[in-house]
């Protein structure tokens, strides 16, 4: 009923898509026909609902590969024991032989008139416990790894379990900062995200374009170049510093960090037309002329 309802919902998405593969088979009328049913969308092709149950499959495959992981480990556990329970009766077996070839030998040579029965006992005993000592060390220093390797594992799977916690709530609060319209909301979000990971680059930089709605660009600003210091290549970051800096009237250092947001990727370039906060860089020379510099293509 799952693969079902994921088939349904995927139809229901792409119904526009495959309406418009139906057009005419000339590309280049293809394309624009496509171009004008794109322009003509009053809302977007998906819904949160859509995303909240992708992100419960999602979560639902995470807990099913951490049973599936710990079964495997029980699994293993279980093996190594009954090995270890077999090797240890194999060498009592081994043992109890043993004391009745000797018992055997040393009785003949009791009746040869070798030894006493008393020193054939000693030796018996003490050629025993030598040898069940040995056992119990091999097989202790073997117990001693496997209960180490069961420690180790017990770890991995509790981080592995908080790990999934962490991301299943950072998840719900990236699909609240969707809904939320309000700047200060928006913010007191992210800031929930960087409580749980201080250092996560988007929840920065998605922080800098709210504290921009909110008419902060200086502190857009300084959220940017502390994201830049984690990664110095965030094409994101630097277009967030373009806007604030534009915002500003610092007209050429938002040209030079837009150049650089274009030159990490090339779908920002379409935002110098689109985007209200880049208006006072759109007939700025440096902009221009730093956009030619930079190869068309770079993804």
């Amino acid at each position: 009923m799952r693969g079902i309802a994921v088939a349904w919902i995927c139809a229901l998405a792409l119904w526009p898509l495959l309406a418009v593969a139906q057009l005419p088979a000339s590309e280049k009328e293809r394309d624009q026909a496509i171009d004008e049913h794109v322009e003509s969308l009053k809302e977007p092709l998906y819904s949160p609902f859509i995303e909240r149950y992708i992100l419960d499959e999602v979560r639902s495959l995470r807990i099913d590969m951490e049973r599936k992981h710990r079964e495997l480990t029980q699994e293993v556990v279980d093996r190594e024991l009954g090995a270890a329970d077999k090797a240890v009766s194999y060498a009592t077996n081994t043992v109890t032989y043993f004391f009745y070839l000797i018992a055997g030998v040393s009785s003949a040579l009791v009746v040869i008139g070798w030894n006493s029965l008393r020193e054939i006992k000693e030796k018996v005993h003490s050629a025993a416990s030598e040898q069940v000592a040995e056992l119990v060390m091999e097989y202790e220093k073997r117990l001693r790894i496997i209960e180490k390797q069961l420690k180790q594992e017990t770890a991995h799977i509790e981080s592995n379990r908080e790990e999934i916690t962490r991301t299943q709530e950072i998840h719900s609060l990236w699909l609240r900062a969707s809904q939320e319209t309000n700047p200060a909301g928006k913010i007191a979000i992210y800031d929930q995200i960087l409580a749980t990971r201080p250092n996560d680059i988007e929840a920065i930089t998605y922080k800098a374009d709210a504290a921009l709605d909110q008419g902060e660009p200086q502190w857009a600003v300084n959220l940017c170049r502390h994201a830049l210091q984690l990664d110095d290549s965030n094409a994101h970051a630097f277009y967030q510093l373009a806007c604030a800096y534009a915002s500003m009237d610092h007209l050429d250092e938002g040209a030079r960090y837009f150049a650089k947001a274009v030159g990490q990727s090339e779908i920002y370039r379409e935002e110098l037309d689109r985007d209200p906060a880049l208006a006072p860089l759109r007939d700025h020379p440096l902009v221009h002329e730093l956009l030619e510099s930079v190869p068309i293509g770079k993804a």
